[in-house]
């Protein structure tokens, strides 16, 4: 199954200039999901992350990985839209290979582990190319907002 930017808005809570998918390219309910973010020179984040040698914050790189698991999860496991749904990153380990520059075509693959009800565990890999350029293993969790306090 492949989403275009608008159908990718739908299932993302997140807004410019913090939405960090702009397709998905390949999606296995329940399994594995893969994304692009092609990386433009014009980021609001590279003005400050470095502005004289722009790179892309690894975390986020994170958060890019992150929203397309929010992607896979709401589409293998969830049959509500709930606006009040919020995702809850819970445990994060990462290892950062290469450096993500302007320009770049970022491709993020999430493949889920384990699934428990209203949250999950899912590991990921961005890559340009065919080189590696981040590695993550995570946990999340769903909840409503106005649970939280």
């Amino acid at each position: 199954m492949i989403m275009n930017f608008e159908e990718v808005k739908k299932h993302v809570p997140q807004r410019s200039p913090f939405l960090f998918i702009d397709k998905v390219v390949e999606l296995e309910e329940g399994k594995r999901i893969v994304c692009l973010k092609n990386v433009s020179g014009n980021e609001p984040f590279f003005a400050g992350h470095f502005p004289d040698y722009a790179i892309m914050p690894g975390v986020l790189t994170l958060e890019a990985l992150a929203q397309a698991a929010i992607i896979l999860f709401k589409k293998s496991f969830t049959q509500d839209d709930n606006p009040d749904k919020v995702f809850l990153l819970a445990a994060v380990k990462a290892s950062f290979v290469k450096p993500i520059f302007p320009g770049d075509q970022l491709l993020l693959e999430i493949e889920i582990e384990k699934i428990i009800s209203s949250a999950a565990m899912v590991k990921g890999v961005a890559r340009v190319g065919d080189d590696t350029v981040a590695k993550t293993s995570f946990t999340f969790a769903t909840s409503d907002k106005n649970s939280l306090g």
